[in-house]
């Protein structure tokens, strides 16, 4: 019956009366919610994001104290460590052989590591060490009583290559090399990178070139100053490059669009990833299916193709003349 109910909450009569407020929930939730938040603290904008990866790049500096990830390398023999001495290739100890009959080589190697601690920059160690020690520390190669150890290169994140356009104002510029396996292509598209405002390459973290000391050397030097980033899956790298606003250009020798077409200008005037292949195989498929354009370099001369440090060359000037002109071919 009304009124008799056991079960809590049910309604026991027909009166009408009083109901509790929302003590003025209601009145508050009608109220704005201030002024929109700056691009940094908007969840899921690009540069939130790359706000975030410069917040890890500079928590990563203060932590490099601590054991470097990855292992150091080695260059053995006369000319190979004086060309990466010469070539300003970072390294932490020179191993001369005791009792060894010096050469002009040697004694440049020895002069050049020297200088290095001498104008305040990092010093290299210089270690004297007998004929069985390098023979077991170089595996029993042709050392020549000359071994230079170079530290692991400490790679950025994809997301610090955006970081560092957004800080200076610019749109991003990033190359990204899909297989190529030469350390020296690699070294030779920093470089061209860094000549041509490039804000950092990325690669591959399997099955293609990292930063050796050869890599090193044909950069002149400008790896110091261009990042080089590693992806853990290329294709998802530029998948987020896409989400933060950023083109994607593949190079392809069947590109449906030309550089130096109007279309393509106005791409590379743009925030743009420009991805190069492999001289041998190109693009790999998922790569090239993530592209927005894949375009060909003309080539009236014959030539099949070209490799990974000329390709990049080419575009990055084409990109630096699109950029001048406003998009305009």
């Amino acid at each position: 019956m009304p009124g008799n109910s056991p079960r809590p909450g049910r309604r026991t009569s027909q009166k009408k009366g009083a109901t509790k407020g929302s003590g003025g929930k209601g009145r508050r939730s009608l109220e704005g919610k201030g002024p929109t938040p700056p691009a940094e603290r908007r969840p899921g904008h690009a540069k939130q994001r790359a706000a975030q990866a410069k917040a890890r790049r500079q928590t990563g500096a203060r932590q490099r104290g601590g054991p470097q990830r990855g292992t150091s390398e080695l260059v053995v023999g006369r000319n190979p460590v004086l060309e990466a001495l010469r070539g300003g290739v970072p390294a932490t100890t020179l191993y001369v052989q005791q009792f060894l009959e010096s050469d002009d080589r040697v004694t440049e190697a020895v002069k050049l590591a020297m200088e290095r601690g001498a104008g305040g920059g990092k010093g290299v160690n210089l270690l004297e060490a007998p004929r069985a020690e390098l023979d077991r520390i170089t595996g029993g190669l042709n050392h020549q009583g000359l071994v230079l150890q170079v530290p692991p290169y400490e790679y950025a994140h994809p997301d610090d290559l955006l970081a560092d356009a957004f800080d200076a104002g610019q749109p991003p510029l990033v190359v990204a090399l899909d297989g190529v396996t030469d350390p020296r292509n690699l070294g030779a598209v920093v470089r061209s990178a860094t000549a041509l405002g490039g804000h950092g390459v990325v690669v591959p973290e399997r099955r293609a070139a990292g930063m050796t000391a050869g890599a090193w050397k044909t950069s002149a030097g400008t790896a110091a100053r261009t990042p080089v980033a590693r992806a853990t899956n290329l294709t998802r790298a530029l998948q987020a490059y896409q989400k933060a606003g950023l083109m994607v250009v593949g190079l392809a020798a069947d590109g449906e669009r030309e550089i130096g077409d109007p279309e393509v200008a106005e791409l590379l005037a743009g925030p743009v990833v420009v991805v190069v292949g492999s001289e041998g195989r190109g693009l790999s498929r998922l790569v090239g299916e993530t592209c927005d354009v894949l375009a060909r370099i003309p080539m009236p001369g014959g030539a099949e193709s070209l490799n990974a440090g000329v390709a990049a060359g080419i575009v990055l000037h084409e990109t630096v003349r699109a950029r001048r002109r406003g998009g305009r071919a």
